[in-house]
């Protein structure tokens, strides 16, 4: 009998090591992503203010959540949270 695989979704924060400054994004590959962020194809904020360092990440079930946790850690209500999670 095959197992049903679920991937399993991240939710992560980065920090400049270059202005401290902190990033959040989502995720089915952490390392791909990370890697992405660090090598100029990364989007174009993280690649003018890189390099970063993973400084925390969670998993979710499904994309949906992720994309709603994500949501929420940027908005004005998930900043202090947000701070938090990233020791600042």
């Amino acid at each position: 009998m095959l197992e049903r695989i679920t991937p399993v979704y991240y939710v992560y924060i980065l920090q400049s090591l270059k202005t401290g400054r902190l990033y959040i994004g989502h995720t089915d590959d952490l390392a791909r992503r990370l890697g992405e962020h660090n090598t100029s194809r990364g989007g174009k904020y993280t690649r003018r203010t890189g390099p970063w360092k993973l400084v925390y990440y969670e998993q979710h079930p499904a994309r949906s959540s992720a994309a709603k946790r994500e949501r929420y850690l940027k908005s004005t209500r998930g900043s202090q949270e947000k701070k938090k999670l990233a020791g600042s």
